[in-house]
């Protein structure tokens, strides 16, 4: 951004602002100045609220989400003239833009060109390069007429009302950011086995009320349903803060807490739903790109749940060895060892499953849960080897740099 504050090394209160909600007026410790976020004068009156959709290659699952969108306009709250739904198309090659123009109401923006990748060797503050995801939403929220954001993902669903609803609570909780963590829909074996893991550790690193106090350090937000307040977008910096970023909705989390702007963060499977991934190939591509970043001793983590796993199948089997061996002269010793070691394996799957129902998951996905653990351990070892010793990650047909 060219007239960054922390690049140039100036720290100074811009005028112009209408603080809302519960956005302190007091001194904060960086502003934006006018301009450097949206590039058109500001609209007046503004709107209530732009839609913002990042969409590359998104055709088996888009035309869904705008039918769930679009639906929500309403005599109160119209689209076009409330509200604005806006698709990027980040270099589809399928028919995602096609079936966008085909919803009334819904501006289709063909995304901006960006560098995606650095060169090896540099470093954070030398790397100019975008994420796609990140590029594309900019390239709507410059024009953006909204007085609020909400940045969504292509594979969400969301429930009738939940729009309106959703800036209703941003209000009545005073936060300039609000971010939505959507009910997960999963099919097949694999992501049965394995999300309601990843998502129950999510929920122990990340626990909501900690996320949404201003007095806790610990900071999360879920891109799939991002809610930003524009006073507090501009606080933020925008997405040029967290271009080369990928996790760019977490870093957006840190700068709202850090720039004090409100945030607030919870599980919404009541407001909406989403369908992560379309093909365990996918899900493998996702999840070695995001694990290590969201957590940071994923090697420390992996070691857990490898010991969990051992467990789990020794307990039983030594158990059963224990048993076997009653009718020896020390019988009774060997088997009252055995059935320490039963209760002790018990004990680790009740631990183990009190743990996973954290994630939000059905019972019956929760259930599968223990033959998910082989693939987690690989997961989270990979997606550290491709962050810490390859340094790049792919996703989406491009490779970026760490």
């Amino acid at each position: 951004m060219a007239n960054d504050p922390e690049e140039n090394g100036e720290s100074q209160r811009t005028g112009g602002f209408r603080p809302v909600l519960g956005l302190s007026d007091e001194p904060i410790e960086w502003h934006t100045r006018p301009g450097t976020v949206f590039d058109q004068p500001e609209p007046d009156p503004l709107i209530e609220l732009t839609v913002i959709i990042p969409a590359r290659n998104e055709e088996d699952c888009i035309g869904a989400c705008l039918q769930s969108l679009v639906t929500q306009s309403e005599d109160v709250f119209q689209l076009v003239r409330d509200w604005e739904l806006i698709v990027v198309d980040d270099d589809s090659t399928d028919h995602t833009a096609e079936i966008a123009r085909g919803f009334h109401g819904v501006t289709v923006l063909k995304a901006g060109k960006f560098q995606p990748g650095a060169k090896r060797g540099e470093s954070a503050k030398q790397q100019k390069f975008w994420t796609g995801k990140s590029n594309a939403i900019w390239t709507a929220a410059r024009k953006a007429r909204g007085r609020w954001l909400l940045f969504t993902d292509a594979d969400t669903i969301h429930e009738p009302g939940n729009l309106y609803r959703s800036i209703h609570e941003a209000e009545r909780h005073k936060v300039g950011m609000l971010s939505y963590s959507p009910r997960q829909i999963v099919t097949g074996f694999a992501q049965r086995a394995l999300m309601p893991l990843i998502f129950s550790e999510l929920s122990l690193a990340y626990p909501p009320a900690k996320v949404s106090d201003p007095n806790q350090r610990t900071a999360a937000a879920n891109g799939q349903f991002l809610l930003v307040e524009r006073e507090a977008y501009r606080r933020i910096g925008g997405h040029v803060a967290v271009k080369n970023r990928v996790l760019e909705d977490v870093e957006l989390a840190f700068l709202a807490k850090r720039r004090k702007v409100g945030l607030r963060f919870r599980y919404a499977g009541e407001a909406v739903s989403t369908r992560m991934y379309r093909s365990t190939a996918a899900m493998i591509e996702g999840w070695t790109k995001n694990l290590a970043l969201l957590f940071n001793d994923s090697l420390v983590l992996a070691a857990w749940r490898l010991l969990d796993l051992v467990l789990m199948i020794v307990l039983p089997i030594l158990a059963a060895e224990l048993w076997g061996a009653r009718f020896t002269p020390k019988g009774i010793q060997w088997l009252a060892a055995g059935w320490v070691l039963a209760l002790l394996w018990v004990r680790t799957l009740f631990r183990f499953y009190v743990r996973v129902a954290k994630s939000n998951f059905p019972a019956t996905d929760c259930a599968l849960a223990p033959l998910g653990l082989p693939l987690m351990i690989f997961l989270l070892y990979r997606s550290w080897f491709q962050h810490r010793i390859l340094k790049q990650v792919s996703w989406k047909g491009r490779t970026y740099s760490q």
